[in-house]
């Protein structure tokens, strides 16, 4: 199959399992402001981030590694599962040596058996989607994304509404829905047979562990430019502040929705493809650039709107922060895509040492601008530090794929987004009208990138 038309239908499929997942976030807004009070949706994001933080630890990373070598026609499959999954339990076990010092902290007292929990089965699950989608089988995953849809739509049902049980039953929620989907990958994939402990190649074990090991303090650092703003923000402005924050974040995803579905089926795609790849990678990214500018306009144009429909009237007020967020949010797929360059090239190291850039520069911004500019100071500085570790990729990552940057397009694009920013949030006046008219202007600068790569990829 010719490699574009592969990468569109691997997306296709992949939207289809992970669109219903990803559309879950917005489904259940409503639920979740309704039944959750502004500290406790801010605590239970907190236990979610901090379950997020224990993942690279309890995993080594491994789940990257399993995906990588899983793709490589040279690796056996037995030895990537079998390595995946000794790994994380291993890790686990360790884990559990932690539990008392855990249970001291304050944000999360009494809930340190509900993140365990967390953490074991969302490290199975993503063991067991990478390898479903390293054998090839993305039908299969696609299934269980939307299945996994359904299961977490039902326990947030039974958990917050019918049993009341709020915090705690927000988390639930996410721990059996990942458990039945480990059960239905691991019958249908037959995953057992991949595990072979006594014929595994430690060669490749070892081959795994070195590149995945330096992805911990890599993923662990997106984490620190991700979520250290939300922990700096109930720092200085309290659990409530923070909430609105939380919210506020889930309605860019919408950016990261459009680009999770597309670097699915990228990373397959960029993997196994190596003929003509620097004018395959330069048509992609421009066409991905393009598309996300665009959606992220659109959403800074609607946000009060989306807010408005998606939240109680208490959490309304979140709509402020979302026109920085969504600069943030597009900086961080367009890093995310060269990113994908690291993954193929096996450097690690270097996805490490802009990554260290990023973390550093946000938590530094942080405590810098939240002061004086309150919640928007820690949207402002998560954009600031993800611009910066683009610009550092873009330059860094010529050695291995030279892409042909359109430089003026890209800045023009970034500017049009600040100028819709600034113009949202201090509702300058004929606020709407300047909108429509920024809005129009990307669509304009954009659309014949799209369309001209649609044009191509119909004829082929």
């Amino acid at each position: 199959m010719d490699k574009y038309k592969k990468l569109i239908s691997n997306t296709v499929i992949f939207a289809i399992g992970t669109f219903s997942s990803k559309v879950l976030v917005f489904l259940l807004m409503p639920l979740y402001t309704r039944v959750l009070t502004n500290a406790e949706y801010g605590v239970t994001d907190l236990i979610i981030q901090t379950g997020n933080l224990l993942l690279p630890l309890v995993s080594l990373g491994i789940v990257n590694a399993v995906l990588r070598f899983g793709l490589e026609r040279t690796s056996r499959k037995n030895d990537v599962f079998t390595t995946g999954l000794l790994t994380i339990m291993g890790g686990f076990l360790i884990l559990l040596l932690f539990w008392p010092l855990l249970d001291r902290l304050e944000f999360i007292s009494g809930h340190t058996g509900l993140i365990y929990m967390f953490v074991l089965m969302s490290t199975l699950r993503s063991l067991c989607s990478q390898f479903v989608r390293a054998r090839g089988q993305v039908r299969l995953f696609a299934v269980d994304g939307i299945l996994s849809t359904v299961t977490t739509i039902l326990f947030n049902l039974l958990f917050l509404v019918a049993l009341q049980w709020g915090v705690f039953g927000y988390v639930l929620a996410i721990v059996c829905s990942d458990a039945l989907s480990v059960l239905f990958l691991s019958v249908n994939a037959t995953l057992w047979k991949y595990v072979r402990i006594r014929s595994v190649r430690w060669p490749t074990s070892l081959a795994m562990l070195k590149y995945s090991v330096p992805l911990i303090p890599n993923t662990m650092l997106w984490w620190i430019t991700n979520v250290s703003d939300r922990y700096i923000v109930s720092y200085m402005l309290g659990n409530d502040a923070n909430g609105l924050y939380a919210v506020a974040y889930k309605v860019p995803s919408i950016v990261v929705l459009v680009s999770g579905i597309f670097m699915d089926a990228w990373q397959m795609s960029a993997v196994t493809e190596t003929k003509g790849r620097e004018r395959f990678f330069t048509k992609v990214f421009r066409c991905y650039c393009s598309l996300l500018f665009i959606v992220g306009s659109g959403i800074i144009l609607f946000c009060k709107v989306i807010t408005k429909l998606l939240v109680s009237d208490a959490f309304y007020s979140s709509w402020q922060y979302i026109p920085f967020l969504v600069l943030a949010t597009v900086f961080t797929c367009i890093v995310n895509f060269l990113g994908s360059i690291y993954m193929v090239e096996k450097k690690s190291m270097l996805s490490l040492a802009t990554t260290t850039v990023g973390a550093a520069s946000n938590v530094v911004l942080n405590f810098l601008l939240i002061p004086q500019f309150g919640v928007n100071g820690a949207a402002v500085a998560t954009f600031i530090s993800y611009l910066l570790v683009f610009l550092i990729r873009a330059w860094d990552t010529r050695r291995f794929v030279k892409l042909r940057y359109s430089g003026l397009r890209l800045t023009v694009n970034t500017i049009l987004l600040i100028l819709q920013s600034i113009v949202m949030i201090w509702e300058v006046p004929f606020w709407i009208g300047i909108e429509i008219f920024l809005t129009a202007l990307m669509i304009a600068a954009n659309a014949n990138e799209i369309l001209m790569n649609m044009k191509k990829l119909l004829r082929r």
